[in-house]
């Protein structure tokens, strides 16, 4: 049985690039001085289509330097589990604990970390992406981390919410300093086992999205008791994901005082639907204000991967005084990977963007940048065969505007098959620049932008 997740730009490709000869359109601003890295899933050959699930392909890092007004290099490697060495022949087979961490790729405390949720390890890579080995930051942190985790943008700390199977009906906040060590977690009770891709942080409050995608035993090929259950399928050769939604399941937000602990938690209900992940939050007076991207459910039909209806840009007022939540649309086109501004996470924002999407995270090739101050969206297409992927912005200096700076993010592009890294103006998105890759970076999750030290 084939599946979308492994035809077209979602297969993945099966060779690892050192390019230092780069083909560059147009001018990289000389403020550029860092790697722009992106992570995504890259199962080896032999991967079976009935079993696959796109959240569980091995994960590959792909980057790009800019320095000088110059692309240095780009570089694609596969995370090295112990398991994925021995399937390329680098040594000895060993078993496998799962893929490695194929979902976001982030720079913190002079290290380079590939992340994944679920209770899987943690990669630390070198500066040129090859895998040094799991991280827990040195030991403060075991047994799994996220891969959504927020940087408050005043103190440089890294905020997040981590679920796992393990942890029954418990969901953990942490806080890691700027040293690499986690200084706090936090125990929160949530309904059951749900599946807690990503959270909200704003200047005063934590949020939590306890939402009806559930661990679901009964529904995949894993023995009931089994440890950890993606290790356990990911060992038997098997990669559904063990996760589905639950109609029984309520719906609903918590809201707590970032020192505060699980006593502290407030819940309030909203509508049946599933969120990936939100654009961004702030506090507004007695209110927490949630920008997210909505998915009407998951997992319920489509088990290959995110097909599940059209996901919209909505707005979720939390009244903390009224105890209840107010649920508005802000854009009825379809759209995922949100992004804002890193300097305002927590904080009111008024531009974000999106990339156009069909159902689930099919796009459509186009890029969204929504005004929220005016209640407006600009619209850039890529034209004919042109794939975008997730953008991000970045300020041409400390000090600039809200749109001051550059997006940047991969483009697969059908005609050449190959892929570009497109530099965008952020206020006006005219192209600024284009790194043309020698390969194609396949349909994936997300990425940062790591600056120099």
């Amino acid at each position: 049985m084939a599946t979308q997740f492994l035809e077209d730009n979602f297969a993945p490709v099966g060779r690892e690039h050192t390019s230092t000869r780069l083909e560059v359109t147009g001018h990289i601003p000389e403020y550029l001085d860092g790697r722009y890295l992106r992570n995504g899933p890259n199962p080896p050959a032999g991967t079976d289509p009935e079993t696959y699930h796109w959240f569980l392909g091995d994960g590959m890092v792909h980057g790009v330097r800019l320095r000088g007004g110059r692309a240095e290099w780009y570089r694609n490697r596969w995370i090295r589990t112990p398991h994925l060495a021995g399937v390329l022949g680098e040594r000895e087979a060993a078993a496998s604990t799962g893929p490695g961490a194929n979902t976001n790729v982030i720079g913190h405390a002079g290290r380079t970390l590939a992340l994944i949720e679920g209770g899987l390890p943690q990669w630390e890579l070198t500066e040129e992406l090859d895998t040094i080995g799991p991280c827990d930051f040195d030991g403060t942190l075991p047994g799994g981390y996220t891969a959504h985790p927020k940087r408050d943008p005043r103190t440089g700390e890294l905020h997040a919410v981590s679920y796992r199977f393990g942890l029954g009906n418990r969901v953990q906040y942490s806080v890691i300093g700027t040293d690499g060590r986690a200084r706090r977690t936090v125990d929160i009770e949530v309904t059951g086992a749900p599946m807690m891709h990503d959270f909200s942080l704003t200047e005063r409050y934590v949020v939590f999205y306890d939402l009806p995608v559930t661990f679901a035993p009964d529904q995949t090929p894993v023995a009931v008791g089994a440890p950890d259950p993606l290790r356990a399928m990911a060992g038997r050769g098997v990669s559904a994901l063990p996760y589905r939604w639950n109609p029984r399941y309520p719906a609903r937000v918590g809201v707590t005082p970032r020192e505060g602990d699980n006593g502290d938690v407030r819940w309030f209900d909203v509508e049946p639907c599933y969120v990936f992940h939100p654009l961004n939050a702030h506090d507004a007076g007695d209110r927490v204000v949630l920008d997210v991207v909505r998915h009407p459910k998951m997992f319920d039909r489509e088990l290959h991967g995110p097909e599940e209806g059209t996901p919209t840009l909505d707005r979720w007022t939390v009244d903390l005084s009224a105890g209840k939540v107010l649920e508005d649309r802000l854009d009825e086109h379809g759209q995922e990977f949100p992004r804002v501004d890193e300097r305002l996470v927590g904080r009111q924002h008024r531009y974000g963007y999106a990339v156009a999407a069909g159902n689930g995270f099919s796009g459509s090739g186009a890029l969204y940048k929504h005004d929220l101050a005016k209640g407006s969206a600009s619209t850039l297409s890529f034209g004919a065969g042109r794939l975008p992927g997730e953008f991000v912005f970045i300020p041409s200096h400390v000090d600039a505007a809200e749109d001051e700076g550059v997006l940047m993010g991969f483009v697969f592009d059908a005609a050449t098959h190959r892929s570009e890294l497109a530099l965008l103006d952020a206020a006006t998105l005219e192209t600024v620049a284009t790194v043309h890759l020698p390969d194609r970076v396949p349909h994936g999750f997300h990425g940062n932008w790591v600056p120099s030290v």
